[in-house]
Order: C-alpha cells, then sequence, then structure tokens
C-alpha cells in the first residue's frame, strides 16, 4: 500500500520529466527517421554523431562561447560526421552498415580529442536552458526544457517538410523508394544519400547538443544506445499513429512516439526496474512494435482464407 502510494505521488513529476528529456531526443529521432525510413539507409552512425553534438557544444561553452551558437557548430558537425559516412559509403563502396560503425568508432577517439577528456562539466556556466530560465522566472527546468525543446522540434519539421518537398527532397525519398529506377532517370543517387546522410546526423548532433546543455555535461559515451532509442521511438510512433497520412503527420508521429517511449520508460523506472534493465526493455519493446504489423496482417488473411476454402467446397 505505502508503495503505490508513493508510485502514485511521483508519477507525475517523473512523467513531466520524461516529456522534456523526450522532446530534446526527439529531434535525434528525426534523424534517425530520414536515414531509416526515407533513406533505407541502416546508418549507425548516430551512437557517435550524437555524442560529437555534446562534445562540441560542451567545449565551445565552458569556455564562454554563445550557447546559442554552440548548437550550430553542434549541427555542423554532425553533418560532417555523416559527409564521412556517406564518402566511405559511395565513394569507398563500403556497405552502408560497415560504413556507420566505423564512422561511430572514429568519433569516439575524436571527441574524447575534441573535449580533452572524456566528461566536460557545464556548471556554472550559461546554457540555453538558464538562459530562457531568466527570462521566464518562476517556471521549471522541465517546463524551460519542454518549451525549448517544442519550439526546436517545431522548426524542424517545418522545414523538413518544406525540404522533403523541394526537387532536391523528393529525389532523396526516390532513392530510398527505389534507388535503380531514380539513378535510370539520371539523378546522382550517391550524392541523395550523401545529403541524406548529412542532414541526418546534423539533427543528431543538434540534438546532442542541447541534451548536453540540459544535462549539464558532455560525455563521451552519451551517445551509447541512441540509434536503439531513435529506431524504438520511430516503430512505437509508426505502430500506433500510422502512416497513411501526409509526410507532415509521420513527422509529427515520430515525435509523439518518442515521447511515449520516455513516459513508458519513466513508468517502468517508478514500478523498480533497474536502469541497467533499460537497453533490455528497449530491445522488447522495439521487437512487439515490429511484430505488431505482422500478427494484424496473418489475423486479417487468416479470415480471408477460411471463407475462400469454403467457396471452394
Amino acid at each position: 500500500m505505502d508503495f503505490l502510494q508513493q508510485f502514485v505521488q511521483s508519477l507525475p513529476g517523473a512523467i513531466e520529466g520524461a516529456v522534456a528529456q523526450s522532446i530534446l531526443w526527439s529531434i535525434m529521432t528525426l534523424g534517425v527517421y530520414i536515414t531509416f525510413k526515407v533513406l533505407d539507409f541502416p546508418d549507425l552512425t548516430v551512437d557517435g554523431s550524437f555524442a560529437t553534438g555534446g562534445a562540441v557544444t560542451a567545449i565551445l561553452v565552458s569556455h564562454g562561447v554563445n550557447p546559442f551558437f554552440s548548437l550550430l557548430a553542434a549541427l555542423l558537425a554532425g553533418m560532417v560526421c555523416g559527409y564521412v559516412t556517406g564518402f566511405l559509403h559511395t565513394k569507398l563502396e563500403i556497405p552502408g552498415i560497415l560504413a556507420g560503425i566505423l564512422t561511430m568508432i572514429a568519433l569516439y577517439s575524436i571527441n574524447i580529442r575534441i573535449m580533452g577528456q572524456s566528461n566536460t562539466p557545464l556548471l556554472g556556466v550559461t546554457t540555453i536552458f538558464s538562459a530562457i530560465s531568466g527570462i521566464l522566472p518562476g517556471a521549471s527546468m522541465n517546463v524551460v526544457s519542454m518549451i525549448i525543446g517544442f519550439v526546436f522540434a517545431a522548426l524542424v519539421i517545418l522545414l523538413l517538410y518544406w525540404f522533403f518537398g523541394t526537387e532536391m527532397g523528393c529525389s532523396i525519398r526516390a532513392t530510398g523508394n527505389n534507388e535503380y529506377m531514380v539513378r535510370a532517370l539520371g539523378v546522382n543517387t550517391d550524392r541523395m544519400k550523401i545529403i541524406g546522410l548529412v542532414l541526418s546526423n546534423g539533427l543528431v548532433g543538434l540534438s546532442g547538443a542541447m541534451v548536453a546543455q540540459n544535462q549539464g555535461y558532455g560525455d563521451v559515451g552519451m551517445g551509447t544506445g541512441t540509434i536503439m532509442i531513435g529506431l524504438a521511438s520511430v516503430i512505437i510512433g509508426e505502430v500506433l499513429m500510422g502512416n497513411r497520412f501526409s509526410f507532415a503527420y509521420k513527422l509529427i508521429s515520430v515525435v509523439v512516439g518518442s515521447i511515449i517511449y520516455r513516459v513508458i520508460i519513466a513508468i517502468v523506472l517508478q514500478l523498480g526496474l533497474k536502469s541497467t534493465d533499460l537497453k533490455l526493455l528497449t530491445s522488447i519493446m522495439v521487437a512487439v512494435a515490429l511484430a505488431i504489423p505482422v500478427v494484424k496482417r496473418k489475423l486479417n488473411k487468416k479470415p480471408q482464407t477460411v471463407e475462400s476454402e469454403g467457396k471452394a467446397e
């Protein structure tokens, strides 16, 4: 009874914190959506480029650079990471999944080089959150994080919706849908892949920078498991909200999936699950989310099969 009462009392605060974090992570999820769903490219660079964004913003902010400018630097650093993966895949003809792994491994050492150590604290320095908090007196840090996250997520969705409606954006989507057909039409598919990877990892780096400023430090290991979190959020959003509508709707569903994922994690942690078991839980969630459409399809086919057998008799 005491546990249930404590759980009910602590749950609203845990959910509020989870939503605040999920919005910042949702920008990374949008980046993962571009490579895995739009470009159909198994990019594992994100585990490294997420930490690169955090490392860049941490070292710049700790040296007195404007925290908003550091976000732009993190965005550009993430883009460079995506370009390296694209170059390895398209120019050196290294398989996509291996190209991402090579870049991810290399970024571990590069991120330590950027910070000069494995961890850079941001205690006592101005971040985007402390700056906005000064404008909104009385607002909790979770509320400030939600406001900043929603503004950035909305801007990213609008920009992506506009970009993928352009000729280049449509070419990227067509490349992911049918690379050989697009190439036959004269489109440089290698260039489209590189642009998609650059855009994706740029968003991942931006998300890593925002998360680093929010948590108060940049760490070389902060990107570990990022790809699983991104995939889980994308798949959960797709399963729950469907993918039958416009491209903008699909982008919004990715953000919603990120929120739902974090809320589920927060609830499970409040129930007593150890934090060391989160990766196992994430894997189970992804497997279940992937299995749901397959199970639905099989259940819908079974009555039709029975009916057709009856008519045949």
